[in-house]
């Protein structure tokens, strides 16, 4: 009889409705999990659990609720939580299974309640949009226009419309008044897809600049679909801010966010907020990543506003959790929260900030817990071993930067699947386990020494620390213990996608507004 608690689909349903806190956790790979899940569920995949799970749900006390699809991998997962101090721990009833024979809907893809919600907000209020052929024709026609991208740098790095410039969603309304002065300049706001276009397109419309403002249809996705040729490689990035256009910009976030009801808060309402037992917060800066590593608060994230409002469900996985917002100029902070808050989420943007409370330098660090006790090796140490025979290298990072590069004759394992990929591999006398950094890595050397009864080792520094001391490398699928499930192929991504995976993805799209509907638990509003 297992000791792990059930709880249903009727549970669950009822604490969303009446917007109680809750991470329903699906801790499959992502790409099974991009094939079918309910709205409001976080991966949290079975493999990663450990170096993911403190940051995604940090309060130990917060209802959690875990199920896979048949595959075995809940009751693993909600044994490795109560370890962790979770102390609410639950089985799904029936698992994804049991979840559709309730009634319960199920959306495909990723981050789908951020894209239902961009549906959402185009479908009612009509936001403004063009045709790839029709912004074409005004490029061609060099007519006084400029193309802002609201994705990622790295996304606007790997293709983007002719001409645009890099401006992530957050920064669109603090910047647009530098890139297009003159008011007569129309300003075409593009992504992959559809949602940070959309999502851009209705800021700077719901800020009141005084330029026509227009999303372009389908992103890039629609650009390629209709046969024009995007750019690579491109690094074009918008420019420093006056102080006349930050104030211009603060004040109309700030009306934003008053429209949308976001809260206000001091340093000490949040120090108040986190010592509640009961309520989960977390404290998100909104900036750019540069500015965070040169100043931030104590405590705060790292999550450039664009992106926490198109990946929510990753960055905050307690679906009714309170969200604390932090900029250091009255827009990011105001303009993102006026989403959040829209998006059904308590929202409070941290007012009255000097200088003097950004004293904390540089990167942000995920908690994790404490890794089983495992011996290191150094790079040339397992390059000697290689050398000689009877080593193998399991290589526990992502499959996409396995297939980047990998130390030679590593085989790629995922960790919840080491049974499965054992079967696969070679005998050996020792094994070394490796990530990027080791830091997943060295959570799988107990387990892999107790199902081969053989030592494991970690290599110090990872695959990072091999790179460092010009040790060779290889790369390719060439050694796959498994299936490579951990990542889903998205459709906008890259430059090499089926056409008719592309229309079928924006088919997707256009159906969720009437899958929200259906589901009936999103608690969206739009201004």
């Amino acid at each position: 009889m297992s000791r792990i608690a059930i709880r249903s689909f009727a549970d669950i349903r009822a604490a969303l409705l009446a917007r109680e806190e809750l991470a329903l956790l699906d801790v499959r790979e992502e790409a099974p999990f991009a094939e079918g899940h309910p709205l409001f569920a976080a991966n949290i995949p079975l493999s990663r659990l450990e170096i993911e799970v403190y940051a995604r749900v940090p309060r130990r006390s917060v209802p959690v609720t875990v199920y896979d699809d048949g595959e075995g991998l809940a009751e693993r997962a909600a044994e490795r939580l109560l370890a962790l101090g979770y102390r609410d721990v639950a089985l799904l009833e029936g698992g994804l299974a049991g979840w559709r024979a309730a009634g319960g809907e199920l959306f495909i893809d990723v981050n789908v309640p951020s894209k239902a919600f961009g549906e959402l907000v185009e479908a009612e209020r009509h936001t403004p949009s063009l045709a790839a052929e029709e912004v074409k024709a005004l490029l061609d026609a060099k007519a006084d226009v400029v193309v802002l991208d609201a994705r990622r740098f790295d996304e606007y790095q790997t293709m983007s419309i002719p001409g645009g410039i890099s401006v992530p969603g957050a920064e669109l309304v603090l910047r647009v008044r530098e890139l297009a002065p003159n008011p007569q300049t129309r300003v075409i706001v593009n992504c992959a897809g559809r949602t940070r276009s959309i999502i851009g397109t209705q800021s700077l419309v719901n800020a009141g600049i005084p330029n026509a403002v227009a999303a372009l249809r389908n992103g890039t996705i629609g650009w390629t679909l209709a046969d024009q040729q995007l750019e690579q490689g491109q690094s074009r990035r918008f420019p420093e801010v006056s102080a006349e256009n930050r104030a211009l910009a603060a004040q109309s976030a700030r009306v934003v966010a008053d429209r949308a009801g976001v809260g206000r808060a001091s340093l000490a309402d949040l120090a108040r907020w986190r010592e509640e037992a009961g309520r989960t917060t977390y404290l998100f800066d909104v900036r750019t990543p540069e500015e965070y590593e040169a100043g931030h608060l104590p405590g705060a994230r790292s999550t450039p506003g664009g992106q926490l409002v198109q990946e929510t469900d990753h960055f905050a996985s307690v679906r009714g959790a309170r969200l604390v917002l932090v900029d250091d100029d009255g827009v990011r902070a105001n303009m993102s929260a006026s989403w959040l808050a829209q998006m059904g989420w308590e929202v409070h943007v941290l007012d009255g900030l000097g200088a003097a409370e950004f004293a904390e330098r540089g990167g942000w660090s995920a908690p994790v817990p404490p890794a089983p006790q495992s011996e290191d090796i150094a790079p040339e140490t397992l390059q000697d071993w290689l050398a000689e025979g009877d080593t193998l290298v399991l290589d526990f990072t992502t499959s996409a930067n396995y297939v980047k590069r990998h130390i030679p004759g590593a085989w790629w394992a995922l960790r919840a699947q080491l049974p499965q990929a054992l079967e696969k591999l070679p005998p050996a006398q020792r094994y070394v386990v490796t990530c990027g950094s080791s830091l997943l890595a060295r959570y799988a050397v107990d387990e892999l020494q107790a199902l081969t009864g053989k030592p494991a080792f970690v290599l110090a520094g990872g695959t990072v620390a091999w790179i460092a001391a010009g040790l060779p490398l290889e790369e390719g699928e060439s050694a796959l213990a498994v299936p490579g499930s951990d990542r889903y192929r998205r459709p906008y991504e890259g430059t090499d996608n089926p056409r008719e995976a592309m229309q079928a993805y924006l088919d997707w799209e256009f159906g969720l507004v009437e899958q929200l509907g259906r589901d009936g638990t999103h608690g969206f509003f739009v201004i």
